[in-house]
């Protein structure tokens, strides 16, 4: 189940909103929330929800061990049945391919239908027995509490990623008040607004172009620049969402967007965009590596080994691995070269420039996430730079997306990815009746939208 289905929308969502309103005490509340959340993954997932089960038992037990006294034994075992869970269910089939392709061998390749999510609650459930490890986070006598810390169904399939340390008192206690409801509803509504208008319009044209065998650089620059618009509003309006559907049932989850195009470099882009992803590995990786403490040169290489793995969390794709190597080189160039990130150390034309350059990478970066293969990904590109030759497929393939809706979501995709929206919104206040109205609007449109196109694709489900 996915937030922007009918399912949740019209009935999952706001039952368990009222009964987690009407039912007196934490306790029962809880309850809700974890029946509800086992009800939306098994929903999409009748029998993995044995795998989420094993996952936070596992995790609850280790958790326990290690609250009663440290072990480095412990905690690697913890580490080895996370990562194993992922090696097993994401990476096998990969796995035994690649072998096969290197060795010549014929190594049997197991089809296994990958979990919803497991990407991010197992780096949830790692987290939480780290932190317990490093005495950071206490260590939980029940068991429904780390169930429902692991489970909760705003963040279960799609993040931001939730540290158990963040919201271990409002397991216990929070408040439930108008005023978050009202405010988190209208974070909700704008995050699947972003996703169901703007995100599903660019991802439409974007699988019909990568789909196509017309290619020339208009087409090439067209899909590459939709696709950056669709995976940005779609995994951003999700993030919304879920910190939205947070503040209406008291929790409060980080930020895990911050208008990533509008950086001057990749690493500040890495500081804005699923910043709770950057956030693990450098706290759970990076750090652990020896982060900047033993150098520049070994900085550089903890840093590209991260980007390795980022790349490789993604997916079972040599195209992901490419992605995250690629992301890493630049990182490591930029260190080399000193590129200044601030404002203030750039005149305009450093700045348009600084723009430019971030936009473009991430821009050639994003064609090899979403190709699916890097074959594909490099014709692409080479496509976009040097395809300036009009045959009459690419030319009537190129205009042929060009609708008057497309062109809407495209000039709205790009004024909202930066912060023009958070500056309207300031000006008003959540309690103004245009803002609540604004909000209540845009839902039903969306609700709508969706209940008249079957086209509702989410990028990161797969992960």
């Amino acid at each position: 189940m996915v937030f922007s289905s009918l399912v949740f929308l019209s009935i999952l969502l706001p039952l368990t909103y009222l009964l987690h309103l009407l039912l007196p005490g934490i306790r029962a509340k809880n309850t809700v929330l974890l029946v509800s959340s086992l009800v939306f993954y098994a929903y999409g997932e009748p029998v993995y929800i044995l795998l989420l089960l094993f996952s936070t038992i596992a995790n609850y037990c280790f958790g326990r061990i290690l609250g009663a006294g440290r072990s480095k034994a412990v905690l690697a075992c913890a580490v080895v049945v996370n990562i194993g869970l992922l090696v097993v269910f994401k990476y096998a089939g990969f796995l035994a391919s690649l072998f096969n392709q290197c060795t010549g061998a014929s190594v049997p390749v197991p089809v296994i239908r990958l979990p919803i999510g497991i990407s991010f609650f197992t780096f949830q459930a790692m987290s939480y027995v780290i932190d317990v490890y490093r005495g950071n986070a206490r260590a939980s006598r029940s068991y429904p509490r780390v169930l429902l810390y692991i489970s909760l169904f705003p963040q279960l399939v799609a993040g931001p990623i939730v540290q158990y340390r963040d919201i271990d008192r409002e397991l216990s206690e929070r408040n439930v008040s108008l005023d978050g409801t009202v405010h988190g509803l209208q974070r909700f509504s704008l995050g699947l607004a972003k996703k169901v208008f703007i995100a599903n319009s660019m991802g439409a044209v974007v699988d019909t172009l990568f789909a196509a065998n017309a290619l020339n650089a208009p087409v090439a620059w067209l899909g590459a620049v939709s696709y950056m618009l669709q995976i940005y509003f779609d995994f951003s309006g999700y993030s919304d969402m879920a910190i939205g559907m947070g503040e209406m049932f008291g929790f409060h989850f980080r930020e895990n967007f911050n208008y990533p195009y509008v950086s001057f470099s990749i690493r500040e882009f890495w500081r804005r965009w699923h910043i709770s992803l950057s956030t693990w590995f450098r706290e759970y990786l990076y750090i652990p590596l020896g982060g900047n403490r033993k150098g520049a040169g070994r900085a550089m290489l903890n840093r590209f080994i991260v980007f390795v793995c980022t790349g490789i969390w993604h997916g079972a794709n040599l195209t992901f691995l490419f992605w995250g190597i690629y992301h890493g080189l630049f990182m490591t160039l930029e260190s080399l070269l000193h590129l200044p990130e601030k404002q203030a150390s750039m005149g305009l034309p450093g700045k348009i420039l600084s723009r430019a350059y971030a936009l473009l990478v991430v821009c050639v970066g994003f064609v090899f996430f979403r190709a699916d293969t890097l074959t594909q990904g490099f014709v692409w590109v080479r496509e976009m730079f040097a395809g300036w030759h009009f045959e009459r497929t690419s030319i009537a393939l190129f205009l042929q997306q060009l609708t008057p809706y497309y062109l809407t979501m495209l000039v709205l995709g790009i004024l909202f990815s930066g912060p023009l929206l958070k500056k309207i919104r300031q000006k008003l206040p959540a309690s103004d009746v245009i803002a609540q109205f604004a909000s209540l609007l845009v839902l039903a449109l969306a609700i709508l939208a969706l209940a008249a196109n079957t086209y509702n694709p989410f990028i990161y489900f797969q992960f």
